[in-house]
């Protein structure tokens, strides 16, 4: 076994035990490999798992990965930072985007996402912690901006997407994906359809999440292990 095999059983058996604590099902929470900055062979690896969905922070990068394994069983998740003058080649390879953080750049996916494609499902990121180098909404904007994003062709909103401050304290942990939470049910109240989609949670924190309802993690350390650089 590889360590990136052996790194995915881990997490899954993680994912496993907290869904356990927190009395869910551990089908209600999806894994999503974090994989910047690795090279597709180490997505090989993982793809071999059974780990068909993946997250990208770098367009360019990503495309790269995208044409080199050529597999229409992955599934190609952005969650990094998107300028709008870089969403045509997302709109046109990637199946999700988490970080939609304004209107433009959901305006701009949506006009640019192909036809012939499903439409483009979209998370939109809230800045739950309030730090001002975060991106992502307020949680008060929030409300209003789901509900101009939802009228939009070419995509589909499902839910929302946060990156809290680091911290080792769980009740903070648990209070900063409880406020995504809340914010995903004010919006449910009012928006027909409802949301149903919760991001949040990563290596270190995966399990405060799963506890506060996340049903998509997103964990690229404890797969991949540490980055050697960063862009």
């Amino acid at each position: 076994m590889t360590s990136i095999a052996a790194n995915l059983q881990a997490v899954r058996e993680r994912i496993g035990a907290a869904c356990l604590a927190a009395g869910r099902s551990k089908d209600s929470v999806h894994l999503l490999a974090v994989s910047k900055t690795w090279p597709a062979a180490s997505l090989r690896e993982a793809a071999a798992t059974g780990q068909l969905a993946f997250g990208e922070n770098y367009v360019q990068e990503a495309i790269d990965k995208i044409a080199a394994l050529a597999d229409p069983a992955l599934e190609w998740h952005f969650i990094g930072p998107l300028q709008s003058n870089k969403t045509r080649p997302v709109a046109e390879n990637f199946a999700w985007v988490h970080s939609v953080d304004r209107l433009k750049v959901a305006e701009r996916l949506s006009a640019q996402r192909p036809s012939r494609l499903p439409p483009l499902k979209l998370c939109l990121q809230v800045n739950v912690s309030g730090e001002a180098s975060k991106s992502g909404c307020a949680p008060a904007e929030a409300p209003g901006l789901a509900a101009a994003i939802a009228l939009l062709p070419g995509v589909t909103l499902k839910g929302l997407m946060a990156i809290p401050e680091p911290t080792d304290d769980v009740a903070v942990q648990r209070s900063r994906f409880a406020l995504l939470r809340e914010t995903m049910d004010a919006i449910n109240a009012v928006r027909a359809g409802g949301l149903d989609t919760l991001s949040m949670g990563m290596s270190d924190d995966l399990e405060a999440a799963i506890m506060e309802g996340a049903t998509i993690v997103r964990i690229g350390t404890a797969i991949f292990g540490q980055r050697e650089y960063e862009k």
